[in-house]
C-alpha cells in the first residue's frame, strides 16, 4: 500500500504520536526532508525524492542514508545524534518509535536552542571574533583527523572540480530572470573556468599535501550552534562527492555565509584563525574561488525550492529572495580588484541601512563612523551623546581622528584584497577626495553613493529612529547645521551615483550592484 505523505505529516504533527508526548510539534520542510520539532527532540524524515544527486525513492535507501547521517554527524556532534527510529502505523495514522513494521524512518536528535544558532546570532550582531576563532579551531582539529586517501583525493583533481562546477551551471540556466541574471551567470562561469585553467598546479599541490578530506560538506551558519560548547551538525550524507573536498572549500563555505550576514570582517577573523591553526597558507589563494562556488551552490539549492510542490508560495518567494542574495554574492567574488565604496548624505538619509544591505549582498566589510567614533571615545555603542553640531565627540578634531582611523583600517583591508564600504556622511569634498586617493593607492575601484532625501521624510525618519534606538546620535536638531556645512558632490566627481533614498533599500542596493557590474 502506497504511503499517504499528507496523512503521515498530519499524524506526526500531533504530540500524541511521540513517546514523550511533547507539548507541541512544529514542521520545517527542506527539499529533501520533513523535520518535526518537538520539545526536546528533532525527528527528520527523508522525502521519497530523486534529485539526481541523491536518491531517496526507496524505503531501504531512506533507512541506509539515515543511518549514514547519524554516523557522519557524530564526528562533530556526538551528543546530539541519538539514532534512527521507525515510523509505524497505529490506529489509522502514524506514530514515531511505535511497534510493528516500519513504514518510514527518522533521524532522532536532541533539539538545539534555535536562538543560539550562528545564523541567528550573526543577525543580532552577537558573534564575537573570539567565537569565530573557536569555530575555526574546532574545524582545524576535525580536518586534521578526517579521513583521506587515494579515493578521496581524486575529488580534489582538476577534473573533479570542473565536473562539480559544470553541474552547477547546467542546473541553473532555467532560473534566468527568476533568481539569477544571464549576465551574472556568464560572468561567474567565465571567472570559474578561468581560475581552474590558470591554477591547475595549485590544485595538484593541494592533493599531494593531503588537503582533500572527508569533510562536513554543508558548512553554513545555520549548521553551527553555540550551546554549552560548539555543535556543527547536518553534514551531507547522501552523496560522498559533495563531502569529499578540499578543506579550503569547506572553510570558504562558512566564510562566505558569514559575509552574507554582513559580517565580512568577522569572516576574515575566522579564516585567519583557521590558517594560523592549520598552517595552510595556500588556502588564501583559493578562498575567493571557493567562496564563489559555494555561494553559487546555495543559490542553486534555494532555486530548486521554486519547483518543489510541497513548498507553498510564501516559502517559494522567500527561497527566491535568498537565492538571489547568494547569486549576488557569488558574482561579487568574481571581481579581480577590490572596491572602495563610500556613502555620502545628510543625517537620516539611510546610509547605514544601505551599507549593511550592500555588505550582505556583495561581501563588503563595513566600517561605520558611528561605531568607530564611540569605540575611540570609549563609550558603549548604545550610549547616546546628544551634543551640539561640531562639538564633543563630533568636534572637528575628534571627527578627523575618526576619519583617520577609518581610512587606516580601510587601507589594510583593501591591500588584503577585500572590499570596503565606509559608512559615513562624507559631507566635505576633501574627505571624498581622500577616499578616492586611497582607492588609487590600493588599486581599488571607487564609487560614491549619494543618498538624497527631502527634509520632511528625513524629519519623520529621525523621529522613528529616536523611538527605535540605534548607534547613531543623528537627530533633527543637527540637520540644519549639517546641511549648511554640506559641500555637494560635483557632477565630475569620480564614481558618483546619486540614489533616491525614499525607495525601498533593496531597490537602491540593486541600483548600486548594477553599477558594480561594470567593475
Amino acid at each position: 500500500m502506497a504511503l499517504d505523505v499528507s496523512k503521515l505529516v498530519e499524524s506526526l504533527l500531533r504530540p500524541c504520536a511521540y513517546p514523550d508526548n511533547p507539548s507541541r510539534v512544529e514542521l520545517v520542510q527542506t527539499q529533501m526532508s520533513f523535520v518535526f520539532l518537538a520539545d526536546r527532540y528533532v525527528y527528520k524524515v527523508k522525502k521519497a525524492v530523486d534529485l539526481g544527486y541523491l536518491d531517496y525513492t526507496t524505503l531501504e535507501n531512506r533507512r541506509l542514508f539515515s543511518l549514514r547521517e547519524v554516523e557522519l554527524n557524530r564526528r562533530l556532534s556526538p551528543d546530539i545524534y541519538l539514532g534512527v527510529v521507525p515510523v509505524t502505523r497505529q490506529d489509522g495514522g502514524f506514530v514515531m518509535e511505535g511497534n510493528g513494521k516500519a513504514v518510514e524512518y527518522a533521524v532522532k536528535m536532541r533539539r538545539l536552542p534555535q536562538d543560539r544558532m550562528m545564523s541567528v546570532l550573526l543577525d543580532r550582531d552577537q558573534v564575537s571574533g573570539e567565537m569565530a576563532e573557536r569555530v575555526a579551531r574546532k574545524l582545524v582539529d576535525f580536518h586534521s583527523k578526517a579521513e583521506t586517501g587515494p579515493t578521496i583525493a581524486t575529488f580534489g583533481s582538476v577534473e573533479a572540480i570542473r565536473k562539480n562546477v559544470d553541474e552547477n551551471f547546467g542546473q541553473t540556466d532555467r532560473y534566468f530572470g527568476r533568481t539569477i541574471s544571464e549576465g551574472q551567470y556568464e560572468r561567474i562561469m567565465a571567472y570559474t573556468n578561468g581560475f581552474i585553467d590558470g591554477n591547475a598546479s595549485l590544485f595538484r599541490r593541494r592533493v599531494k599535501r593531503g588537503r582533500i578530506r572527508d569533510c562536513h560538506g554543508d558548512l553554513h551558519a545555520e549548521h553551527v550552534c553555540f550551546a554549552n560548547g560548539i555543535y556543527i551538525y547536518d553534514c551531507i550524507e547522501f552523496n560522498d562527492r559533495f563531502r569529499y573536498c578540499d578543506v579550503a572549500s569547506e572553510i570558504a563555505f562558512l566564510a562566505m555565509d558569514i559575509d552574507r550576514h554582513g559580517r565580512a570582517e568577522l569572516s576574515r577573523s575566522f579564516v585567519r584563525a583557521y590558517v594560523d591553526g592549520s598552517g595552510d597558507a595556500d588556502l588564501l589563494q583559493l578562498l575567493n574561488f571557493y567562496k564563489c562556488y559555494r555561494a553559487y551552490v546555495r543559490g542553486k539549492v534555494n532555486s530548486f525550492a521554486l519547483d518543489d510542490p510541497n513548498i507553498n508560495e510564501a516559502g517559494k518567494a522567500q527561497a527566491a529572495r535568498t537565492a538571489r542574495s547568494y547569486f549576488d554574492l557569488a558574482f561579487a567574488y568574481t571581481r579581480t580588484r577590490p572596491v572602495l565604496l563610500i556613502t555620502t548624505g545628510l543625517v537620516g538619509t539611510g546610509k547605514t541601512t544601505l551599507a549593511q544591505t550592500l555588505a550582505k549582498r556583495s561581501g563588503l566589510v563595513v566600517i561605520s563612523s558611528d561605531v568607530l567614533r564611540k569605540q575611540l571615545a570609549g563609550i558603549p555603542q548604545t550610549e547616546h551623546r546628544y551634543e551640539e553640531f561640531s562639538s564633543g565627540i563630533y568636534s572637528d578634531e575628534f571627527s578627523r581622528r575618526t576619519y583617520d582611523t577609518m581610512f587606516a583600517r580601510a587601507k589594510e583591508i583593501l591591500l588584503s584584497g577585500n572590499s570596503v564600504v565606509l559608512d559615513a556622511s562624507f559631507i566635505k569634498r576633501s574627505e571624498r577626495q581622500r577616499a578616492k586617493g586611497l582607492a588609487e593607492d590600493t588599486g581599488a575601484h571607487f564609487i560614491i553613493v549619494e543618498c538624497r532625501l527631502d527634509a520632511d521624510r528625513i524629519r519623520r525618519r529621525l523621529a522613528r529612529r529616536a523611538k527605535d534606538g540605534t548607534v547613531s546620535d543623528g537627530r533633527w536638531e543637527i540637520y540644519r547645521p549639517q546641511r549648511r556645512s554640506l559641500e555637494p558632490v560635483l557632477s565630475g566627481e569620480a564614481g558618483h551615483l546619486a540614489v533616491d533614498a525614499s525607495l525601498p533599500v533593496d531597490v537602491i542596493a540593486g541600483q548600486v550592484l548594477d553599477r558594480l557590474l561594470s567593475f
